[in-house]
């Protein structure tokens, strides 16, 4: 390509050209945060786009060390299908839809439509990838906890009539900011389940903790004790054990956390068994933790529990999955 220039110079007027090969501009600041995937150099230059079917055009990039041309993970690489139309699905998942209601929505609205089991491992995908990052965020929270199960039936095949066995959905919740600090669905409800939710919540608030409130089972005493230690100065155990048992006439223990049970039992009573897979039913719940925290606002605190006790996360925009899918992707262990 041939550029015309035109020189003023001591009131002269000079003319000429300049044969123009390539112009490449990496002024911005994204430019030079990129990195190759295969060398992670900086070297790379913007290098054409691509055109997919669903999600428009894909810059792509070459990388000068490696001789390699590559695309940014921004956390849906290689999806046939926009970020919109997942974050909206998975959305709609927790909102209570089914994996086939969900399916049929997104064939009004996009032309390509997904299927119900694509919906299902898109849940799976990013509830896992989610999950990583938030689980290693400090918390601030009360002097208090709460913690109890769930009981659950899950079916032993999604195949198969090979009938259920009885697993547990451990949890424990901060009252005063309604944040769920960890959460475990496992097979029994021993001292080793329940050992590694008390441990995720003492790395998540420090020594923020203490009182913990539990119901009358036997394995949370000798659990909180083993996670939160002993005091030898102080003769005395590092949080209160506040166990309170209460017969089944009385009815429920606390009301904090029974009032999120009810809302977990409202969306997991239609999910069939979770499908006989432990694996799957242990990411769907950890999808809601992430739903629970980070999307739903709560009508007594009048905000999403992850602004008081995340204050320094902010989530701008309306669509709060993206962000936290961007966020996740950025601080992913490779």
């Amino acid at each position: 390509m041939l550029l015309f220039i035109v020189i003023l110079y001591d009131r002269k007027v000079y003319k000429g050209h300049i044969t123009i090969y390539s112009i490449t501009i990496q002024s911005n600041t994204q430019m030079e945060t990129i990195k190759c995937r295969f060398c992670e150099s900086s070297n790379i230059i913007k290098w054409t786009k691509r055109k997919t079917l669903n999600r428009g055009f894909i810059q792509r990039y070459f990388c000068k060390d490696c001789k390699k041309y590559f695309v940014i993970d921004d956390g849906f690489f290689r999806m046939r299908n926009s970020p919109q139309k997942i974050t909206q699905s998975v959305d709609l998942f927790y909102r209570g839809i089914s994996t086939r209601g969900v399916q049929g929505h997104l064939a009004m609205l996009f032309p390509h439509n997904a299927s119900n089991v694509s919906v299902y491992n898109w849940v799976l995908k990013y509830a896992k990838l989610i999950h990583k990052f938030t689980s290693k965020l400090k918390v601030m929270v009360g002097s208090e906890i709460e913690v109890d199960e769930i009981e659950y039936h899950r079916r032993k095949s999604s195949k198969a009539k090979l009938g259920t066995e009885k697993n547990f959905f451990i949890d424990g919740i901060c009252p005063q900011t309604k944040f769920l600090i960890s959460s475990e669905y496992s097979q029994s409800r021993g001292i080793k389940e329940i050992k590694v939710v008390i441990q995720r919540i003492k790395e998540n608030s420090g020594n923020q903790i203490k009182i913990i409130t539990t119901d009358g089972w036997n394995a949370y005493e000798n659990t909180i004790k083993k996670v939160y230690g002993y005091n030898n100065k102080l003769l005395k155990f590092n949080v209160i054990h506040n166990k309170n048992i209460i017969s089944e006439k009385d009815g429920n223990f606390n009301h904090q956390i029974e009032r999120l049970h009810n809302s977990v039992r409202a969306r997991t009573k239609v999910m069939r068994g979770f499908h006989g897979s432990i694996a799957s039913a242990n990411a769907i719940m950890k999808g809601y933790e992430i739903y629970y925290n980070f999307i739903n606002k709560q009508q007594t605190i009048k905000c999403c529990p992850y602004e008081l006790a995340i204050p320094n996360l902010k989530l701008n925009s309306n669509n709060k999955w993206l962000e936290l899918i961007q966020y996740a992707n950025q601080n992913k262990i490779i």
